[in-house]
C-alpha cells in the first residue's frame, strides 16, 4: 500500500492504494464520485476521462500512485445542479445529451480543448473528441455543443 496525496475537485486529499490501483477505482470507490464511468478499462472509450493538471486522461489506464501532488478534477468538480459549468449547459442546449454515460467525459474533454483552443475548427473539435465514443448519437449534436460552448466562453458567458 501507498499514501497518495492529491488536489480532488479543488480539494486536498489522500488515500491509501495499492500499488496497481487504477484512478477510476480510487474516484468511485474511495471518494464516492460516480460520474467518472467505467467503460472499457482499456483507455477507448473516453467514459473515465478526467482532467489531470488540466489536460484530459483516461483514468482507467491511470495509476493512482501517479497523480501524487497533482490536480485531478471529476465532472462533479466543473459545476452545479443550479450553476453548470458553460460546456455542460451548451450540450444541455443543443440536446447533445442522450444516455448520459458519455456524457461527462465528452464535457471535461470539451472543457480541456476550450482551455488550450478556445476557438477550435470541426476538424479539431473530432479530433479532441475522437477517443470519446458515444453509443446512441451521430455527434452532430456533440460537436454543435462544443461549438456552442466554444462561442459562449469567447463571449464570457
Amino acid at each position: 500500500m501507498v499514501t497518495v496525496a492529491f488536489t480532488l475537485n479543488g480539494k486536498p486529499v489522500s488515500c491509501q492504494v495499492n500499488e496497481t490501483e487504477v484512478l477510476v477505482d480510487t474516484l468511485r470507490e474511495r471518494f464516492y464520485l460516480t460520474g467518472t464511468k467505467k467503460g472499457c478499462g482499456t483507455g477507448d472509450c473516453g467514459a473515465c476521462t478526467v482532467l489531470l493538471d488540466g489536460d484530459a486522461v483516461r483514468s482507467c489506464i491511470l495509476l493512482t500512485a501517479m497523480v501524487e501532488g497533482r490536480s485531478v478534477t471529476t465532472i462533479e468538480g466543473v459545476g452545479t445542479l443550479e450553476h453548470p459549468h458553460v460546456v455542460q449547459q451548451a450540450f444541455v442546449d443543443a440536446s447533445a445529451v442522450q444516455c448520459g454515460f458519455c456524457t461527462p467525459g465528452m464535457v471535461l474533454t470539451t472543457i480541456a480543448l476550450l482551455e488550450k483552443n478556445p476557438d477550435p475548427s470541426e476538424d479539431e473539435i473530432r479530433t479532441a473528441l475522437s477517443g470519446n465514443l458515444c453509443r446512441c448519437t451521430g455527434y452532430q449534436k456533440i460537436i454543435k455543443a462544443v461549438q456552442l460552448a466554444a462561442e459562449r466562453m469567447r463571449k464570457g458567458n
